[in-house]
């Protein structure tokens, strides 16, 4: 679910971070903090998470429509 009240707590996805780089960033509360890291006054902002990525297309299985005749080359 988008708004799950147990999403796991990250600073990475509190609306009072800002990251700075790949690995560090900034707390308007804290100040120098981990993206990994939380606190008490972590406040959820769904726009910061990006979703896991779905299968590729090539992964994905191939079905046929019943409802479509196979056209055959002569």
């Amino acid at each position: 679910m988008l708004f799950d009240k147990k999403t796991e707590r990250r600073c990475a996805w509190c609306a009072r971070y800002l990251p700075v780089g790949e690995e560090s960033g900034f707390c308007e509360k804290r100040g120098p903090a981990s993206p990994y890291g939380s606190c008490r006054s972590f406040r959820y902002d769904p726009l910061k998470r990006v979703p896991p990525k779905n299968l590729a297309a090539d992964e994905l299985p191939v079905f046929s429509d019943p409802d479509e005749k196979e056209e055959e080359n002569p």
